[in-house]
Formats: structure tokens, sequence, C-alpha cells
């Protein structure tokens, strides 16, 4: 099951798409990773899904990543007198820890790590942004602020803080019992939410302990200003535009998304981008020319995956859209402006022999026309470090863990094979002309490059690089 593409897919499973025949079609129409919604569902319902996954995967004979997506904290008003209340533009509106109903004048704030970060000035967005308030006067169990826009509000919005960084872990207890939950399932990745600080993502690693890689999803202003510390500390990141877009402001989201992007290049860590992407497909069976657009243009910076939400959890076409996004990468890799636009971001080259023998095997495949660019790899550094180069020979990883080759699944361009490894050079040059062969990478007289390291079964140790005819097989 051969991509067309190197941007990879990601969909989101639900109610619309929980039915084990919908999941394998999904996978068909393009799906390459699976993302489990843990701000929704039971356990059961997950685990039931990563069963499916998993027969799936042993069915096909292809690896397929899952992606847990833990909720965070989600910081929302107490209740009203009536359900609801006015608040009036120039009021005076107090938030406090008081538990009783409130009303046009204060309600409660049942999260007092809040109150504690905010002082004068800090800016409070309610409901998604349609209320606005202005901290004027603030201690550790209550908030006098000044309504700046107002309007009906009713009982337990959420709340959004874009100019505070609120001293409070991005895991609730939720967030640990799902955690743990997840990682007893063998998930390949957790997406952590409400990232503020590097120290954040270090506490969730802490934690998984490498049964799962850590993806950092950047919806928060204080996660932008802190972006180069904690992509360095994260397995990858994502760019979830949804509170992104309400935290700042909207017309900032596109710029901040090419930012992420471009450093997650830089860095070698893969990147997504998610939220509305094909959003009017969750009733319709086309996208918009604009979300066709949207869609193209993260493809055109270079992002490693794209991601689907409630457009296949709750759609009424799942798999159309799954397809639908397949077709978009497919026909946008194929312009030749993705190729100029690829190349002109190139990322800075360390001074390792990994990254050598990366850029080398980059250069001689383009130089030589070879088919396919084999790498072996056990930890997945040096197929990471092959994606980074953004070349335009495809490249087939080989590796004898199957948790690396569900966790490379995400990645830019891998197409990934667990298979044992290779037992001495030999073997090694033997192995990778027969898999290119059999994976439809490469034909009789053709030829492949070849990344390895000596001694083999060593993480990190890539020294090698081969070329090699392919034969008859």
């Amino acid at each position: 099951m051969r991509r067309l593409r190197c941007t990879k897919i990601i969909a989101t499973l639900g109610p619309a798409s929980s039915d084990p025949d919908v999941i394998e079609a999904l996978h068909r129409a393009g799906a390459d990773v699976f993302r489990l919604n843990f701000s929704h569902g039971e356990h059961a319902d997950h685990q039931s899904r990563v069963e499916t996954i998993r027969a799936l995967e042993e069915k096909t004979g292809r690896p397929i990543g899952i992606l847990a997506d833990l909720q965070g904290p989600k910081i929302r008003l107490g209740t009203f007198e009536g359900g609801a209340a006015m608040l009036k533009n120039g009021a005076r509106f107090r938030l406090d820890l008081e538990e009783a109903a409130g009303d046009e004048t204060r309600v409660s704030l049942p999260h007092p790590q809040v109150l504690e970060s905010l002082e004068a000035g800090s800016i409070l967005l309610l409901d998604d942004g349609k209320l606005q308030l202005t901290v004027e006067k603030a201690g550790k169990d209550f908030a006098d602020c000044k309504v700046t826009v107002g309007g009906r509000i009713s009982d337990r919005k959420g709340v959004n803080i874009p100019n505070a960084v609120v001293r409070m872990s991005p895991l609730t207890d939720k967030d640990r019992r799902d955690l743990d939950f997840a990682l007893s399932l063998g998930v390949d990745w957790v997406a952590l939410s409400f990232v503020q600080r590097p120290e954040d993502i270090a506490e969730v690693k802490k934690i998984a302990a490498g049964r799962a890689a850590v993806m950092a999803k950047i919806e928060k202003p204080a996660a932008v200003e802190a972006l180069d510390g904690i992509i360095e500390l994260a397995d990858a990141v994502m760019v979830a535009r949804g509170d992104l877009g309400v935290e700042m402001p909207i017309q900032r989201v596109p710029s901040i998304q090419k930012h992420i992007i471009a450093c997650a290049r830089e860095a070698g860590k893969p990147v997504v981008v998610a939220t509305q992407m094909l959003e009017s497909m969750i009733a319709a069976p086309v996208p918009t020319r604009a979300e066709v657009t949207d869609v193209a243009n993260a493809i055109y910076d270079g992002t490693d995956a794209v991601m689907l939400s409630a457009e296949s959890a709750a759609g009424k076409f799942p798999i159309e859209a799954v397809s639908m996004m397949s077709d978009i990468a497919e026909v946008t890799e194929k312009d030749p402006a993705y190729r100029k636009a690829i190349d002109a971001k190139h990322g800075h080259l360390e001074a390792t022999t990994a990254d050598a023998i990366s850029a080398a095997a980059a250069q001689v495949a383009h130089t030589i026309g070879a088919a396919t660019i084999v790498t072996y790899t056990t930890s997945g550094s040096t197929a990471l470090r092959a994606a980074r180069e953004r070349g335009e020979t495809a490249v087939l990883v080989l590796t004898p863990v199957l948790k690396t080759a569900r966790t490379l699944a995400l990645v830019w361009g891998l197409h990934c094979v667990h298979t044992r490894d290779a037992e001495n050079f030999a073997d090694m040059v033997n192995k990778a002309c027969k898999i290119s062969f059999a994976e439809g990478f490469a034909r009789p007289g053709e030829r492949v490059v070849i990344m390895a390291g000596v001694p083999f079964g060593t993480p990190g140790s890539t020294n090698i690089l081969r070329i090699a005819w392919v034969g008859e097989q």
C-alpha cells in the first residue's frame, strides 16, 4: 500500500468512524495515523479502536501510527442564576472562588491557579472570544475586571487568557489517568494540550519514559514565545489553530503557522497542521475552495502531516474527507512550484556523521537518478534525518522495531517496513534490494542508495553510504 505522496494524513476516530470496516476504508483512502481524542469517549471506546487498528495493521502488513490526544485543562466559568447573564460594556465584573451562582456583577472561576496568575492588565476571553474582560485588580482568590466587550454569557463557558502564563500543569488528574491508559494500550504518540513552557513537555516525557513519542500542541501565545525550547524537548509539534486563533489575533494565525513549520523543519522535528482543514466536509461531500487552498498551503510549506478532526470523527463523509485530503496532497506535490518551495527552505546541517551521510544520500540519489533511498534504523533517528532533507527521491525505511515503524508513519516521505535487521554487509545490500522491489520502489536494473550503521542494530551509528543495483528478483 504505497502512498503516492510524501505528506502524511492523520484522521481522528469518533462516532462516525469506529466501525472496523470504516477504519479500514479510512486507512485505504489515505489515513497514515489515527488520532484518539481523549476529550471525548470512554476508555473502552478507545481500547476497541486500538484493537481494530492493530488487527487492520496485521491484515494489511503496513505499520499504522496511533496518536492519543490529551484533553488538557479546560478553564471554565461557574454557573449563573437562570443559566445566563448579560454583561454590559464598561461594567465592573468580578471573578472569584465562591460557589454561589453568578449574575451580571460576578461569577465563580473555580481555578485558583488561574486567579493567582492574573495581574492588572491581563485579558480574559470568554466563550471563544465573544466577550472580553480586562483585569484591573487581582488577588489570590479574586479578579476585579472591566467588561471591554460585552454580551450574553451562560453557564460554564470557556475562558482563554492570552497574555499570561498560567501557573498550572498541562496535565489534569483526568489527563494523568488517560495518559496511563493510553500508554498501556501501546499508542505511538501522545499529544499534550495547554503547553506553555518546555518544562511542560519534560513532565510528560518523564511519565512516558520512552513508551510513546510526545507531541506539543502549540495553541497558546506563551508556547509561541517559547517555541525553540519546546521544539528542542518535544518529539514533534502540532499547529493547533483552534485555541491559537482565539488567544491571538486571528489574522496572525497564518504567519504563526508558517513560523512553526519553518522552525520544526530546521530542527528536524515532525510538524502537524490541524483544525478546520476541511471543516465544511462535516456536512458536505466536497470542501470549499478556500479549504483546499489552506491544505495545499500547509503542504507547500513542507508540513509533515495534515490532520482531520470532526471531519472524520463525527462528520457525514469521513472517507471522502480523507480521500480528498490525499488527492490534494498528491496534486500539490506534483506541482513544480512545490519542489522549488521545499528546496528553498533547506535546514542547517549539524557537524555530525549522520547529518553528512543523510545529506550525501539525497545528493547522490539525485545525481545518479536512484529509484529510492533505503535507510536502516532502530531508534528512528536516521530516518528522521533522511526526512529532514526533503529530497526528491523516495525513502524506504527498514527497521526491526515495529514501534519505530509505527512512530515514523507520521513523518514526511517515509515508507516504513518492519523487518529483521541485517546480519552482515552482504545481507544489508541484499535485503535493501529485495524489499525495494517487493514494495514497488525499484525495478531490476535500477539503483538504490543505502544508508546504514555499523555495528548493525546500534542506534545512532549511521556511517555507511552504499549504491547497489537491483537485480532480477
